[in-house]
């Protein structure tokens, strides 16, 4: 009978998963504002691969000056115009994306490492380990993100590669308490138990049935910071800290633009549009999925 019992369970588990998933699918693909925002940072993707595999591509060289052409303004030639230096913004734009993505994505895998691992770690021991790694995460989260960012560039020196890892740095905090929490109600679960019961080690339980229970919340939020590392990302571009000359970041093109919104707007109108479209189409997916994992705000 006992064994009869956990087959049932055995199969009926996957049944389970698998019906939530297509829930959320369901969800998520009847939001129209998510499925808006998911089709754009697709076309993002599609736009950093290719320019990236084939840069031939590109309408223009994005990096070849012609000061006959500063400040050209919006043309058939040049669509988006031209910068101080005479490059085309169009194609800036379409090579910048690749630094946006990428700095989005892994400082986001940087932030989520280290903070899932954290957070699982002072969840689940608890006491003082608990109390020395939350009491570290709340001293970072005391500073302001950005300043934080600039202090560890401050140290770290100028580049795209030490602007990832400071981003990735102080969102730590925020997945630790988030998975510390998840796991702080779930720890003392019967499935927990069961599996100390059968003698499986604590990194065993908290890699294979606790951390797939706090996923959605890991996902929803992951989700979202990448929005915020972006706009990170530009704020350091913007104060001359990320990317550096002469490569294309849509943050440093804003800043550079800056000094001349009345002369030619085009320079900072173009850049802007594109954070703000991005981070809002990542902002909308994240509501999206947080919705559709949601039940009570779950579309049927």
């Amino acid at each position: 009978m006992a064994e009869a019992t956990m087959d049932a369970s055995a199969k009926t588990a996957p049944e389970e998963k698998e019906s939530l998933w297509k829930d959320v699918w369901y969800s998520l693909s009847h939001n129209m504002a998510a499925m808006v925002s998911l089709v754009f940072i697709l076309l993002l993707v599609v736009i950093a691969i290719v320019t990236k595999v084939f840069p031939g591509i590109v309408p223009c060289d994005p990096y070849a000056q012609d000061l006959s052409q500063s400040f050209a303004t919006p043309s058939a030639e040049h669509i988006f115009g031209c910068d101080q230096q005479g490059r085309d913004m169009f194609s800036r734009i379409l090579v910048g994306t690749q630094v946006t993505l990428a700095v989005g994505v892994l400082s986001v895998a940087i932030s989520l490492t280290v903070g899932v691992a954290l957070g699982a770690i002072a969840g689940y021991k608890g006491g003082k380990v608990d109390t020395v790694i939350m009491r570290c995460m709340d001293i970072m989260l005391a500073v302001p993100s950005i300043l934080l960012a600039i202090t560890f560039m401050a140290a770290f020196g100028k580049g795209i590669e030490k602007a990832v890892v400071a981003i990735g740095l102080v969102s730590i905090p925020e997945y630790a308490r988030i998975v510390r929490s998840q796991i702080l109600a779930v720890k003392e679960s019967d499935y927990v138990a069961a599996a100390r019961v059968i003698g499986d080690t604590d990194a065993t339980i908290i890699v294979r049935h606790i951390l797939p229970n706090v996923m959605p919340s890991i996902i929803v939020r992951a989700t979202l910071g990448i929005s915020s590392a972006i706009l990170d990302c530009a704020a350091l571009g913007f104060l001359g800290l990320g990317v550096q000359p002469p490569a294309a970041e849509w943050g440093d093109m804003l800043g550079r633009g800056r000094n001349y919104i009345f002369s030619a707007p085009h320079a900072m109108l173009f850049p802007g549009m594109a954070i703000t479209l991005t981070v809002l189409a990542f902002n909308l997916l994240g509501d999206g999925v947080r919705d559709a994992f949601d039940p009570k705000a779950r579309k049927r």
